[in-house]
């Protein structure tokens, strides 16, 4: 068996073919390296036809395939050298084992499917290689199947939430519009206000000086009735600072108008930022457990105290298992039988704690609700999945 240390002529030059690789091979590479639409494509193709299999059974028809050196074999032998030809160029430059075992392990952060089919086809690739990239791309793909149903269920979530806080928006626009509206109908009536009496002023200033030339001409030729025209034109003059006050009133409610309405705005941009930055809603208010035992089996160890704050705020008294992470197994049977209520995080416990869980709850007829999700918007949604439950178990 060769190895990284051997020399480069005892390992030949000449790349390895896909038909030549081993079997266990065939299925990361066609999966990782080929999307399903190029693959049924290439399929269809060398078939002459349109393939009616689904895409689980292409998969497995390509496998089978490439084990031996067939049309299609040779297909996608050509299609995976014309995807990944700027990765062959690269790894072309390793010329030892160990070299190879570097640049795999920088390239395949980059481009996965294009350094796996460069790797294992590279004629310094020993068994030993081979096995350490296969596990390496076995593993990333639990990984990124997991994040992947993960990722969508958070998607769920957020996306209800941001329903919710966009009608909340809307509501709060109209009413900040309604609002605007009022304020402009006001302040068109005070700016009219403010015209009429401003003309008002004009006509007085106009009347006072015209009796203040009479007054001055009377005056000065002696006419008759001299007091009587001070008179008017004291009368007018209280009448012009009266016309002022007025004024300077519907000056000052203008601005406390323009103040008022500023204030609307601020508080609108306040709640704005306040409902960007909500996520979760809050816990179902029908539901009362009136001090039953809910049992929380899984779930990672900083979401604790939230499921306690949870179930206790809705009157409940709260238990937890890890699900055989640290508690024994053995445990969850007794903790099982003291719980009225159970909410198992499906994805974060054993294999065995899990079945425990399905049998003691289908034989003991106690309402059970798995979530796959371990966070409190999953928690808040398996509250309230128990409402029915919980009454049909009253009933009985």
């Amino acid at each position: 068996m060769p190895s990284s240390c051997q020399p480069a002529h005892t390992l030949g030059s000449r790349r390895h073919r896909l038909w030549e690789l081993d079997g266990h091979a065939h299925c990361p590479v066609i999966g990782v390296c080929l999307p399903i639409a190029t693959l049924r494509s290439i399929v269809d193709k060398v078939l002459g036809g349109d393939a009616l299999a689904d895409a689980y059974e292409l998969h497995c028809g390509a496998i089978a395939e490439c084990k031996r050196r067939t049309p299609i074999a040779e297909a996608v032998q050509r299609e995976l050298d014309r995807r990944c030809a700027p990765a062959l160029r690269q790894a072309a430059k390793a010329k030892t084992g160990d070299a190879l075992a570097d640049w795999w392990a920088d390239a395949c952060g980059r481009d996965l499917a294009s350094a796996l089919w460069a790797t294992l086809t590279h004629p310094r690739c020993t068994p030993a290689l081979e096995v350490r990239v296969l596990g390496e791309v076995h593993m990333l793909q639990h990984q990124v199947g997991v994040a992947r149903r993960v990722d969508a269920q958070r998607f769920e979530a957020l996306a209800a939430a941001n329903d919710a806080l966009t009608h909340e928006l809307r509501e709060l626009q109209r009413r900040s519009r309604q609002a605007a509206d009022d304020h402009a109908r006001r302040c068109e009536l005070q700016q009219a206000e403010i015209v009429q009496l401003r003309a008002q002023l004009i006509s007085r200033d106009t009347s006072l000086a015209a009796a203040r030339e009479e007054l001055h001409a009377a005056t000065a030729d002696g006419v008759p009735g001299r007091a009587q025209r001070m008179r008017d034109a004291e009368r007018d003059s209280s009448h012009r600072q009266a016309l002022e006050r007025a004024l300077h009133k519907a000056r000052q409610e203008v601005e406390r108008e323009r103040r008022r309405a500023d204030e609307v705005f601020a508080a609108l941009a306040r709640h704005q930022a306040r409902s960007a930055a909500s996520n979760d809603g809050p816990v179902p208010a029908a539901l009362q457990l009136n001090e039953r035992s809910v049992l929380c089996v899984g779930g990672r160890a900083a979401s604790v105290p939230i499921y306690r704050e949870l179930i206790e705020r809705t009157g409940g008294r709260f238990m937890h298992h890890d699900g055989g992470d640290e508690d024994k197994v053995a445990k969850l049977d007794a903790t099982l039988a003291a719980a009225d209520l159970v909410i198992c995080q499906a994805g974060c416990i054993s294999h065995g704690a899990y079945w425990r869980v399905k049998e003691h709850c289908k034989r003991s007829g106690k309402p059970c609700v798995f979530v796959e999700s371990p966070s409190a918007a999953g928690l808040k949604r398996a509250l309230a999945e128990l409402q029915p439950l919980m009454t049909e178990t009253e009933r009985r």
